[in-house]
């Protein structure tokens, strides 16, 4: 399968956004972004990017998460905001350049991505707006959400400002397989951008030394709720805080109570879920339990994301629940227990799961203060 490529355009900085002018029209669009200096195109080598695990909407108002959008494919994003009427528009016909450059592998190897730099104003409505100034495909996604969520993304990729009319286009490119990053100037040419989409997408995979917890989980290839493939370790355990418990959609035993009691600790996390702590219920029957069910089951206590519900084929799940001490033959005889770990400092503890929420809860919050300081005692 060829090597596929997360390619990022950030583009914050120096350059005035003047929020009074005109907007320009589809019919009357700006001019074409200049070829920058070429001093200023030499790109740089950065460290691999970790994209937090927030909740954002697309131009549509549906509900999306930024590793979704990048996972296994060639991404290039921007940042922008829709009443700017001085960069911003030329980073949307750089854009729209692009996108005709890529057409031939847009959606399926290629995704373009706009976020908003401006989410207190940014609603779905104008962000589809201003996609459509530009002639934005399918394969062109527009991203807003909650200002915290936003924030939290843009200093992930360290392109966060908190003044938005002063923005200094920037490019960071990456491979999401390989590791490989670079950071070049916001006003390349499309043309040179598209060149470096490829050489990022023929980059071979680097050689990274898995850490020593994702050697003893293991990385099986799991799905979600929403039919979505997860990566155990990788896509789930690693840098967070997770909190596992085992169950089976068609349970009727201590299923329903455990699951209530995760219900609980999903309302104390409040917005925490899904950013630095998710929820991880894995079935014991994977061979019954379709995404469809998992859907349903989720549905019924009302899971928010960051809480996953987990199936796949048997070859993969029981591996993984034998890890945590977990698995059972038959799932009417799967253990209440939960499972509580901090990533970054290798602490993990067991709560049982038929006690009160209350006594779980007081469980998670002790792993979640947990800073390591202890790390060598333990």
């Amino acid at each position: 399968m060829n090597h596929l490529a997360v390619f990022l355009v950030a583009l914050l900085g120096a350059a005035a956004c003047n929020n009074s002018a005109a907007q320009p029209s589809a019919a009357d669009p700006p001019a074409a972004p200049a070829a920058p200096a070429p001093a200023s195109t030499d790109d740089e080598a950065l460290a691999p990017v970790t994209f937090p695990d927030v909740a954002l909407f697309d131009q549509r108002g549906a509900p999306v998460r930024i590793r979704d959008l990048v996972h296994d494919k060639i991404v290039v994003m921007n940042f922008v905001y829709t009443s700017c009427s001085s960069i911003c528009p030329t980073l949307g016909v750089a854009f729209e350049q692009l996108q005709a450059l890529e057409q031939a592998r847009l959606g399926r190897e290629v995704r373009l991505i706009s976020v908003t730099i401006d989410p207190e104003n940014d609603t779905p409505e104008r962000l589809r707006e201003w996609g459509a100034r530009y002639h934005a495909g399918p394969g062109w996604t527009l991203l807003g959400g909650a200002p915290r969520d936003v924030e939290q993304l843009l200093k992930a990729l360290s392109v966060y400002t908190a003044v938005k009319e002063s923005h200094v286009p920037i490019v960071l490119a990456g491979n999401d397989r390989t590791g490989t990053w670079r950071r070049a100037h916001g006003l390349t040419t499309p043309a040179k951008l598209h060149a470096l989409v490829d050489e990022l997408s023929a980059a071979p995979p680097a050689a990274a030394e898995p850490s020593a917890a994702q050697r003893y989980f293991g990385d099986a290839a799991l799905v979600d709720q929403d039919g979505t493939p997860r990566r155990f370790y990788s896509d789930l355990i690693r840098d967070r805080i997770v909190i596992i418990d085992t169950f089976f959609a068609h349970c009727t035993g201590i299923c329903p109570v455990l699951t209530g009691t995760f219900a609980r600790i999903q309302d104390h996390l409040g917005d925490r879920l899904g950013r630095d702590v998710v929820m991880l219920s894995i079935s014991v029957d994977p061979q019954r339990d379709t995404p469809d069910k998992l859907k349903e089951y989720a549905q019924r206590f009302q899971a928010r994301p960051g809480w996953y519900f987990l199936a796949g084929d048997r070859a993969e799940v029981e591996p993984t629940l034998r890890r945590l001490g977990l698995w059972v033959d038959d799932p009417n005889d799967h253990k209440a227990l939960v499972l509580v770990g901090n990533d970054r400092t290798g602490l993990w503890k067991k709560a049982l799961g038929m006690a009160t929420p209350e006594a779980v809860i007081q469980v998670v919050d002790s792993v979640i203060a947990d800073r390591g300081e202890d790390a060598a005692a333990r």
